[in-house]
């Protein structure tokens, strides 16, 4: 498929690192020549209002929502720590408590409780354009949560540990972990997806018009 008859999909990010990441992995299907997908991926950071619920229901309204600002097919990515115990809480807003209560407070959450095991969570959503459906791509990973052990340079990673594993993530290697983690799985359930569909998807109306 020539480049120019190509769909192009916006990854709602501002982060170039993680557009890079997606795009990395969703090569693995074409021998690592992102060149060789029949899409184009690119990405857009877009202010979007602050939504609340389910984390399914966030992901699929927030994508739709893209979907209208950017005028064609767009994915948008969402991760989530749910604790059974709270009935998924923190989830969608783990970035908040994690602010307001550090790695030990997420660990009081669960004071009162015999049950610490949560999950990990990742949404990718894809939406084909203006007024289509959003779907969702859920990976997660089961686990518990546990005083935090290893560097605590990325977000709650130290006080989650996987089903399975001794290490919590922040302890593992960037290689293992990558390998088994919740937005892993949720890619590659979108990276099936779209090598199945991307025939189907509509051009990128906007840019079409060249706005």
């Amino acid at each position: 498929m020539a480049s120019g008859s190509k769909p192009t999909i916006t990854f709602v990010t501002g982060n170039a690192k993680k557009l890079e990441e997606v795009k990395i992995y969703l090569a693995k299907s074409c021998n690592g020549d992102a060149d060789a997908l029949p899409f184009i991926l690119t990405n857009q950071k877009i202010d979007l209002p602050e939504l609340q619920g389910e984390p399914d229901e966030i992901s699929k309204e927030k994508c739709r929502l893209a979907a209208e600002r950017v005028g064609g097919p767009v994915i948008t990515e969402d991760t989530s720590l749910c604790f059974n115990a709270l009935n998924g809480l923190p989830g969608p807003y783990i970035k908040w408590f994690l602010e307001k209560t550090g790695h030990e407070g997420l660990n009081n959450l669960l004071a009162a409780y015999e049950d610490k095991s949560a999950y990990a969570q990742t949404i990718f959503a894809f939406c084909a354009g203006p007024g289509q459906e959003a779907l969702t791509f859920d990976g997660r990973v089961p686990g518990k949560i546990v005083p935090a052990r290893g560097p605590p340079d990325f977000g709650w990673d130290p006080v989650f540990l996987p089903d399975g594993y001794t290490e919590t993530y922040a302890e593992m290697s960037k290689d293992v972990k990558t390998g088994m983690s919740h937005r892993t799985r949720s890619l590659t359930l979108l990276q099936g997806w779209l090598l199945e569909n991307a025939a189907t998807l509509p051009p990128n109306t906007k840019q079409a018009r060249g706005e």
